[in-house]
């Protein structure tokens, strides 16, 4: 009997130790959340070839999902906490107004790790990441202003937070390396996709004698518009070229799968905290595509001088002196504007004209 009692200890412990593996192995579930569709082929369409990536890397220990086309705000919440009560370990929330749904589902998920895409808001299991387009708006500033014949560059811009204004202003001291006088026109369109509205915009620019446009809004109608029309144009988050190849100047590109693949390890190791994740050209986040053809090789060459000098860290667009629009200098000279300055910017630098919307 003792014997008989001792195999049915041993048997259970086998079947608990093969119930304990079967749980071990199964994949880790990984939440998406997308403003826009995942064909946009600009921001939602680059994040989603980051978790492509992220599937392609670590294979069946992983499951991801996502949802596309979420509205920012009530509908967004509703995403999330379904993502978080359906078993998903790790959500990653991709647009702005997601920054509050996000913090709020964090606090009634403790056990779930979230990562919020260009916010400022965090808990203990609540992280934030973006990339650094400014880097690469300064890149396109400065071929914008070498390309343009009449010295007015267009900008469709989304809407009026801290990333799009920073940019703004990239692009502003981008341009004013080539041409101090080289104006700046803004439209803005209160969409991140919106490819009637965005067509719009650059026709409504390029109206007003606009040679070169640069967007802030996903969908490459801009692009489209100025290849229909002869102008010059700069593709957003991803390579655009294919979709007008004699406007195309280059694109910014965000490449997402270098900070989804980190931090989904980091997630596995346990090694995961909460943290404000600021990834550039450096880190290859961001990414300025191959130049046209059209570009004179003396402008390549001076653009890709900048580039490596961002990489490097001997260039920062907001190192000072810069000079805010009403003349007040806002970055000493030989400083450089902190993350956090930088992550709260609500103001133009001299040159842009018109003010920011409320």
């Amino acid at each position: 009997m003792k014997k008989m009692f001792s195999a049915l200890v041993v048997a259970g412990a086998l079947i608990l130790g093969q119930l304990a593996g079967a749980h071990a192995a199964d994949p880790l579930k990984i939440g998406f959340v997308y403003v826009g569709p995942i064909g946009d082929h600009g921001w939602t369409y680059q994040h989603d070839q980051g978790r492509l990536a992220v599937e392609k890397h670590f294979g069946d220990k992983v499951k991801t999902t996502f949802v596309e086309n979420v509205s920012e705000g009530a509908d967004a919440e509703r995403v999330i906490r379904h993502l978080a009560a359906s078993g998903h370990k790790v959500i990653y929330t991709t647009s702005f107004g997601y920054m509050n749904p996000t913090l709020k589902v964090a606090k009634l998920f403790p056990n779930v790790i979230f990562e919020h895409a260009t916010g400022y808001k965090r808990a203990k299991n609540l992280g934030n990441y973006l990339s650094v387009t400014y880097e690469g708006r300064y890149i396109s500033g400065f071929v914008a202003a070498s390309m343009s014949k009449s010295a007015k560059i267009g900008y469709i811009a989304s809407f009026p937070i801290p990333e799009v204004i920073r940019d703004i202003n990239s692009v502003m001291l981008g341009m004013q390396k080539v041409n101090p006088k080289a104006e700046l026109k803004i439209v803005w369109v209160s969409t991140w996709y919106d490819p009637g509205k965005e067509k719009a915009a650059a026709d409504a620019l390029m109206d007003q004698g606009v040679d070169v446009l640069i967007q802030h809004t996903d969908s490459p109608a801009a692009l489209q518009a100025a290849q229909a029309r002869g102008r010059f144009a700069v593709g957003q988050a991803s390579d655009m070229t294919h979709f007008g190849p004699k406007a195309h100047l280059h694109s910014v590109m965000n490449n997402w799968a270098v900070h989804y693949i980190r931090s989904v390890q980091s997630v596995m190791d346990g090694t995961w905290k909460s943290r404000d994740y600021w990834g550039g050209m450096k880190d290859d986040v961001i990414k300025v595509t191959k130049f046209n053809d059209r570009v004179p090789a003396k402008t390549q060459a001076a653009a890709t001088a900048l580039i490596d000098g961002i990489k490097a860290g001997t260039i920062h667009p907001f190192t000072g002196p810069v000079y805010d629009q009403s003349g007040k200098l806002r970055v000493p000279a030989g400083k450089t504007m902190s993350n956090g300055e930088l992550a709260g910017m609500n103001w133009y630098v001299k040159g842009v004209n018109g003010s920011i919307p409320k």
